[in-house]
């Protein structure tokens, strides 16, 4: 059983190494290009069909900190850095309000999914708080954690809301690799989301 413990730690120990040395890099080459990520759309979701209804993503709330396109990694606690070398290709709440309203799309079960400004005849409004988008550096883990209201926009009545996280292990080293672990994790919450959003209009 201590051979198991120590084990394990050594397995964190390396891993916040390899993280450290990953963060670190981005100090001698700040000036360098920095790769660029997106997020993936998922492709269907369950729920009853809702043709009828047009659905309105709103603009997503979030800290200065994920407002950015910064990739975001905890450290330790309260203490908080950068991916190095790697970033958003647009600013971390847009990002997700695009693929929110692609995944509705994709479900192929509303009449219509937009952003602000684009004409819709809205029914339904999804607004959205990202309270959490990072890699922790602690756990190795990727952490997404997104609160919804769904909002009846003919009458502005709160349908309801609901918190939505998922946390999905790292799955070898390097920047893809978070990048990837964040995309899974992404891709749970937001298939969630809409699965709800459809069962709950």
């Amino acid at each position: 059983m201590q051979a198991l413990t120590t084990r394990n730690r050594a397995t964190k120990s390396a891993t916040a190494f390899m993280m450290a040395a990953t963060l670190a890099l981005s100090a001698c080459a700040t000036s360098a290009p920095k790769d660029l990520f997106g997020l993936s759309a998922v492709s269907s979701a369950p729920g009853p069909v809702r043709k009828g209804r047009q659905v309105l993503i709103a603009n997503p709330v979030a800290t200065q900190m994920l407002d950015s396109q910064n990739v975001v990694v905890r450290v330790s606690g309260q203490e908080y850095q950068f991916l190095g070398d790697s970033q958003w290709s647009d600013r971390l709440p847009k990002l997700v309000q695009l693929k929110l309203a692609q995944a509705f799309q994709n479900s192929g079960k509303v009449g219509g999914a937009g952003l602000p400004g684009e004409g819709l005849a809205i029914d339904e409004q999804i607004q959205t708080t990202i309270n959490t988008f990072e890699i922790s550096a602690s756990e190795n883990m990727a952490v997404v954690d997104i609160t919804a209201r769904l909002l009846n926009d003919r009458n502005g009545q709160v349908r309801a809301s609901k918190n939505f996280r998922a946390a999905v292990p790292v799955s070898g080293s390097g920047n893809k690799a978070y990048i990837a672990a964040l995309n899974a994790a992404f891709g749970q919450v937001s298939g969630a989301l809409v699965a709800w959003a459809l069962g709950t209009m």
